[in-house]
């Protein structure tokens, strides 16, 4: 049957609900190259292979970011692959090894250096604003909470609510924690030492591209003068330079304002919500760029966003 780039993607995905978006990215790469590896015959084309399959997969999915996070870091495997070593078919195994490898092992590795490196920047007593759900941002509450005593804000984060989870999450662990409309972030921020959220994925710019909702958490952080830190993986950072909310990777349309004398549509006012067809229409996630962000806390260090783009620099070279 023929090898389907998206299929692979969720599979994985469905299979471990924990892995990372960007890890189902390679992992799905290196089935493809396992699938096709008979056929290929040099490595340009085993390049325009990955590259036309990493266009199939960002194409499938609404928020394609965290996907081209991963398809970004399995091209460069295979420009750093020494291609001489081997026959070309030990070196199509051995790439497969090292990018399964790299898949495997960094994920806990890399949120543990996040955990080591974000203590200092939590005061004692503290608390902590935090948006929607992030598995880094949950293991270093989770870690860090009890020993410096903190206490968290937590938005609702319509439209996926996966705000309740986290709060429900740090309840459970009996992390004490507050419940806090969206709308409600310019009366609480005044209460907070620090704002602190995941990333679906940091943009060369410094940047942040996370979870709908997070820009006004920057703004209203900024306005307040509180810090705005984002708990951030590496292998998240990608060579995107977004200038504005309209440059982010999207495969809809999003808010588009109706021609003249189109009949309205309604919400459902009973239940005092928008109506799923409404919701469509919104973005999944926003943009929150570098000049609110006070500094990136990830495995390779904390960085202020404008060392993104070395760290970025440092991984890929000039390619």
């Amino acid at each position: 049957p023929p090898f389907s780039i998206t299929h692979a993607y969720h599979s994985h995905l469905s299979s471990s609900p924990h892995l990372p978006h960007p890890i189902a990215a390679i992992h799905s790469l290196c089935d493809l190259v396992s699938h096709h590896s008979p056929s290929l015959r040099t490595v340009s084309e085993l390049i325009t292979l990955i590259q036309h399959h990493s266009s199939l997969l960002s194409a499938s999915l609404p928020n394609p970011t965290p996907a081209r996070a991963g398809t970004d870091l399995f091209a460069r495997f295979v420009i750093s692959l020494d291609w001489r070593a081997g026959s070309f078919e030990e070196d199509k195994e051995r790439l497969i090894h090292v990018a399964r490898e790299y898949a495997e092992k960094t994920v806990p590795a890399t949120r543990g250096r996040i955990v080591q490196r974000a203590g200092v920047f939590l005061p004692q007593g503290g608390k902590v604003l935090t948006h929607s759900y992030s598995r880094v941002v949950m293991q270093l509450l989770a870690s860090l909470a009890v020993e410096r005593n903190l206490s968290v804000y937590v938005t609702e984060s319509r439209p996926s609510g996966l705000g309740i989870k986290t709060y429900n999450e740090l309840r459970a662990k009996g992390i004490p924690a507050t419940l806090v409309l969206d709308a409600a972030v310019g009366v609480v921020m005044p209460r907070v030492d620090v704002v602190l959220v995941g990333a679906e994925g940091v943009a060369e710019s410094g940047g942040v591209v996370n979870a709908l909702g997070t820009f006004q958490l920057g703004l209203v952080a900024k306005s307040a003068g509180k810090p705005f830190y984002a708990a951030a993986e590496s292998y998240k950072f990608l060579r995107l330079f977004p200038l504005s909310q309209d440059d982010l990777p999207t495969t809809k349309e999003t808010l588009p304002l109706p021609p003249p004398g189109v009949p309205a549509q309604s919400g459902e006012s009973q239940a005092r919500i928008m109506s799923a067809e409404q919701e469509a229409l919104n973005p999944s996630v926003d943009y929150t760029p570098p000049d609110l962000v006070t500094a990136i806390i990830s495995d390779v260090g904390v960085l202020t966003p404008g060392g993104v783009a070395d760290a970025l620099l440092q991984a890929y070279g000039g390619a």
